[in-house]
């Protein structure tokens, strides 16, 4: 699957750094093209001609050690697919999130407008360090891949997260994110995450235990597919697409309503609560006497249902909206999983309807892997068996784009 692809490698001063000669020797072997920026530093842990002779290309290090008429930094910017930077030193990080170009290895990051990759590598206190933490935050905002650290002995002497992560992690990442088709380029895309939260006074609130994994994970996979992304949730993740914050149902559905008209495709992944209280406390509500209470609880609006009829009046209707969108539901069920997922597709109206059992520890609400089931309105079903949530994205997205 890396068959001809342009593997531009940057290695900072770690420990690590020996690690990452298996790696090239991998990327090698699955037919990459592998071109290695060594900070001097780095030099300490890893020969410039173990790199050499494993990459089969020269090892660049000065900035201006410059053969032709165009400069290296440019030049390595442009012959690469994908730029990974591992290990990745807290001092590096730092440099490219304040966009310092001081060596050949900052400038090519900051002239490279593909994805980059980072596995950082340090002390536990480095990684745990506050500045660091933002840094890192703001390289994830601008679109930046970060393979977080593992836990484990250091080779300081500390046991704490630092650990440069797996290679075989680092590897999958690198090619998936290089077999990335850009199905959805020119498409806007709007996804709902999370959640709702549901406030009965200023300190008390009803929710639910969806973590906003899923949405994400479709977000980032469309934003990779080349989209226009619009991404609706009530969790603050750091993301490099238009992110609304949103906390009730009528929040979500005010932030979905005004998308609506420029959308192509809208994937409710939310988990929207059914009912709000009917009447907010402005105070604090102070405990009583009495061993219970009742709180009265009124309907919230049906998104997806409205969403779908909105979509079908735009059909009725030519001078109401230019745009119909694919509309893809979510379905959490635990029990009669599929029985279920039918029965709502048939009530809802939406073009695909996504189905996991929440009764599972092993999937679905707040871990990283997931197991659905893809309906369509023409009644063909998909299962798409355990996987990691991005995976389990890109297929989705694949799905719902082939109509």
């Amino acid at each position: 699957m890396l068959q001809n692809k342009h593997i531009l490698i940057g290695i900072t001063g770690g420990i690590a750094a020996y690690k990452i000669c298996t790696l090239i020797r991998d990327f090698k072997k699955s037919g990459a093209e592998v071109k290695v920026i060594a900070t001097p530093n780095a030099l300490n842990f890893v020969t410039k001609l173990t790199l050499q002779n494993l990459s089969q290309n020269e090892v660049y290090i000065e900035e201006f050690d410059v053969k032709n008429w165009k400069p290296e930094h440019i030049s390595l910017a442009d012959w690469a697919d994908m730029m990974l930077i591992a290990p990745a030193s807290a001092n590096t990080i730092g440099k490219i999130a304040q966009g310092l170009a001081d060596n050949l290895l900052t400038s090519v990051a900051c002239a490279f407008s593909k994805k980059i990759i980072i596995a950082p590598a340090m002390n536990c206190n480095m990684w745990n360090n506050e500045t660091v933490q933002e840094n890192l935050k703001t390289l994830q905002r601008r679109g930046a891949e970060i393979l977080e650290p593992e836990n484990g002995f250091l080779a300081c002497g500390y046991m704490g997260k630092g650990r440069l992560c797996s290679l075989d992690k680092i590897y999958n990442a690198i090619e998936e994110a290089l077999n990335y088709s850009q199905t959805l380029k020119g498409q806007k895309v709007v996804i709902t995450a999370g959640g709702t939260i549901e406030e009965i006074d200023p300190v008390r609130y009803i929710s639910n235990y969806s973590s906003g994994k899923m949405g994400l994970a479709l977000a980032k996979s469309a934003y990779d597919m080349g989209a226009e992304v619009v991404f609706i949730t009530t969790k603050d993740f750091d993301v490099p697409f238009k992110k609304v914050l949103v906390k009730s149902a009528l929040d979500m559905q005010n932030a979905a309503n005004e998308e609506f008209e420029t959308a192509n495709y809208i994937i409710m992944a939310a988990a929207v609560a059914d009912y709000r209280v009917k009447e907010y406390s402005q105070q604090k509500m102070k405990k009583c006497e009495q061993d219970s209470i009742t709180l009265e609880f009124v309907k919230n609006p049906d998104i997806l249902a409205e969403l779908c009829k909105r979509k079908m009046d735009c059909y009725e209707d030519k001078s109401a909206c230019n745009c119909k969108p694919v509309i893809v539901g979510f379905c959490a069920e635990s029990e009669n999983l599929l029985e279920n997922a039918k029965a709502k597709i048939a009530k809802k109206g939406c073009d695909f309807l996504i189905a996991n059992d929440i009764s599972r520890k092993d999937i679905g609400f707040g871990v990283n892997d997931n197991e659905v089931i893809v309906l369509s309105k023409n009644g063909d079903i998909l299962k798409l068996d355990k996987a990691p949530k991005n995976i389990i994205a890109r297929k989705i997205l694949e799905c719902i784009s082939t109509i």
